[in-house]
């Protein structure tokens, strides 16, 4: 059978591919897809041609063919079965079957559903950022955009022994998505300040501000944003200085400094799937469609996500 993928044509325009079936060699797995998701701020920005040239290199992905901005077949949230072996992750694009190195899938456990899954590689850049963020016992800390990766941080983080953790948002109604993870929830003008730790996940300039002012005297400021080729201003005037703040990046490419003598990637993505046994986190899956209207949605969800949190495609 041949294999069917999702391709970015050109930005703004996606359209599904066939190629030949690939039979696997030695030391490879031909996996057939069950679920994928879409990782809506970055696959917006590649949806868009909006990847900066200076990083071509470094945003690609796992399995990545052609080049940005386009034609390109992109992503990295795959579960599918191998024959045989069971169900696996794979940091694979949006792909009905595909043929890769064995050791490249993840086994996932039996009490994780298709759907909650496909969150894994969200989780992964939520693990290495409690890694980067190192939160303490009773840690204060804010968590400034609600999208996936910043509740999948906030509602781990508020498992450490007494943390007070506070989701922030301008959009009201994820208040009942904060409540079934067991964290606060607020706008931004009403959030508490003089946090130990904030997070910033919005992917906005007015976020990034917002997150600045929430921190305490030489509190950490951790950046999960990525902006693409926006011009992001940083308001650095004001308090910045005379709270001694820490402003540092956190990117999944590289498995963060504290755990990176220990820890492998596959490693990291084996954690991401064990905290995944949560059902609590079914609460971020809020839609789906069939992969045979990919590239409909794909424009959809980069135009106006609306609410949407993990948009999950399905393959029949």
């Amino acid at each position: 059978m041949p294999e069917r993928a999702f391709w970015v044509a050109a930005p703004g325009q996606g359209e599904i591919r066939t190629a030949p079936e690939n039979v696997p060699g030695a030391g490879e797995v031909a996996v057939v897809a069950r679920a994928s998701a879409i990782s809506r701020g970055t696959e917006a920005l590649v949806f868009q041609g909006r990847v900066p040239a200076s990083q071509y290199d470094d945003m690609r992905c796992p399995f990545q063919a052609g080049d940005f901005p386009g034609p390109v077949k992109y992503g990295y949230a795959s579960v599918g079965d191998v024959a045989g072996s069971g169900r696996v992750f794979c940091l694979h694009p949006h792909q009905d079957r595909y043929t890769v190195p064995a050791d490249s899938v993840v086994p996932v456990p039996d009490d994780v559903p298709d759907r909650r899954a496909v969150l894994a590689a969200n989780m992964e850049t939520t693990v290495n950022a409690l890694w980067d963020a190192g939160p303490r016992v009773g840690d204060r800390i804010a968590v400034v955009g609600a999208g996936v990766v910043g509740c999948l941080f906030a509602g781990l983080a508020a498992r450490i022994p007494g943390t007070r953790v506070e989701l922030v948002d301008i959009n009201p109604a994820r208040a009942q998505i904060a409540e079934r993870l067991g964290v606060g929830f607020t706008v931004p003008e009403n959030a508490a300040a003089a946090a130990d730790i904030v997070v910033h996940a919005s992917g906005t300039a007015p976020g990034l501000a917002t997150a600045l002012g929430l921190a305490g005297f030489e509190a950490l400021v951790l950046e999960m944003s990525w902006y693409g080729d926006a011009k992001v201003p940083a308001p650095l005037g004001e308090a910045f200085h005379s709270k001694r703040l820490t402003l540092r990046s956190s990117q999944v490419g590289a498995v963060a400094t504290s755990r990176r003598s220990r820890r492998s990637r596959r490693d990291r993505l084996v954690l991401a799937l064990e905290l995944l046994r949560d059902p609590v986190f079914d609460c971020l899956i809020t839609s789906a469609s069939p992969f045979e209207t990919l590239p409909e949605t794909m424009a959809q969800l980069a135009e106006d996500p609306g609410d949407t949190l993990c948009h999950v495609v399905t393959y029949e």
